[in-house]
């Protein structure tokens, strides 16, 4: 019993000894950061302050010229002169082509709301398929939904179906974001190398190709087979 007390404070005391070791190393930091500090003159501060508030004033033009542009929100455009026009003026889209009798659509819809307003530096669209026969040809679009990734006016990617989320109807917004992160569609922080699939089996690494399920430009419904 006493053996085993002895263990335990010789345990505890490593541990304290290992929190104070840490502290130390933190405190040290701060000092020498306090320390630069100090030791600049009042110039060199003032020149410091205003880089700091000349990059907060960038970031938030930056910020205001992106919701000026539709950021920040997921929208339908009208027509196949929209996208177009969309497309042009903003670096990084996402565009959702949908139908409405698409039970999928209404899953992506989901995901890709909470996404617009979290990745405000890329623009978030819908636009019905049905509508736009010239885009989809153009496009190659044949499995709907079909998400259009495109960067700097270029189509990059695609997202067809649900086969890059995990292969299933349940896929978190999180598996979304990093595939969008994955086409660099997005300013991504997580690890692109660790899919979030939920208890998703060992993940497969080739991506969904265009030619899968396509009829002779007959467009198709991912969640259903006899369309």
């Amino acid at each position: 019993k006493m053996a085993a007390d002895t263990s335990v404070d010789i345990l505890q005391k490593v541990l304290e000894n290992e929190i104070l070791q840490s502290a130390k190393v933190v405190e040290e930091h701060l000092d020498a950061e306090l320390q630069k500090l100090d030791q600049m003159d009042e110039d060199e501060l003032e020149r410091l302050k205003q880089r700091r508030l000349e990059a907060l004033k960038k970031s938030q033009q930056q910020k205001q010229e992106w919701l000026s542009k539709g950021h920040g929100e997921y929208r339908e455009i009208p027509s196949e002169r929209d996208f177009f026009q969309e497309v042009k003026e903003s670096k990084n889209v996402v565009c959702h082509f949908y139908r409405d009798t698409t039970f999928r659509c209404q899953i992506l819809d989901k995901h890709l709301t909470v996404l617009a307003k979290k990745h405000i530096e890329t623009k978030f669209l819908k636009l019905n398929a049905e509508k736009s026969p010239f885009l989809c040809e153009r496009l190659r679009i044949k499995v709907i939904p079909t998400l259009a990734l495109i960067k700097d006016g270029k189509t990059q990617d695609y997202v067809v179906g649900f086969t890059d989320l995990g292969n299933t109807d349940d896929f978190t917004t999180e598996t979304l974001e990093w595939r969008l992160g994955c086409a660099d569609v997005i300013n991504y922080s997580g690890n692109l190398m660790d899919p979030p699939f939920q208890s998703q089996k060992k993940y497969g690494t080739s991506f969904t190709k265009l030619d899968k399920k396509t009829i002779r430009g007959k467009i198709y419904d991912s969640d259903s087979d006899d369309d």
